[in-house]
């Protein structure tokens, strides 16, 4: 399956038509399956207010949520090992890393280039 865990950053482009957004869009389309954490909605959701916009939540209608049922430590150690992050990026990582578990089954996208550094680092498509 052709799966991609989204981070925040992506939707937020998408979201308020930022530049390169219909490419990411269609990039985002080849996809069959679209993850993210729940913190992802959450992030989204306050750019929303940022932005005085109202909450479009067809936005994440494709997005399936990753919901650790324990702690990520051995993951957020194995990214801040690879690389620091601020806490939410790196969040991000490692709920993919719980995810994937093998990290060349997955693709991470996100518009981060610190966090996508990282992501190939860690062997992400």
């Amino acid at each position: 399956m052709n799966v991609a865990y989204v981070d925040t950053s992506c939707l937020v482009a998408i979201a308020f038509g930022e530049k390169g957004a219909p490419a990411l869009a269609r990039r985002l389309q080849r996809f069959q399956r679209l993850v993210a954490s729940s913190l992802a909605e959450a992030e989204l959701r306050s750019a929303f207010v940022r932005e005085g916009r109202a909450w479009e939540p067809a936005l994440l209608d494709r997005v399936a949520w990753v919901v650790p049922d324990r702690p990520l430590s051995a993951e957020i150690e194995a990214v801040l090992a690879t690389g620091y992050l601020r806490g939410a990026d790196c969040w991000h990582l490692a709920a993919a890393l719980y995810l994937a578990g093998d990290p060349k089954l997955l693709a991470f996208v996100t518009l981060d280039r610190t966090q996508a550094a990282v992501a190939r680092a860690l062997g992400f498509k």
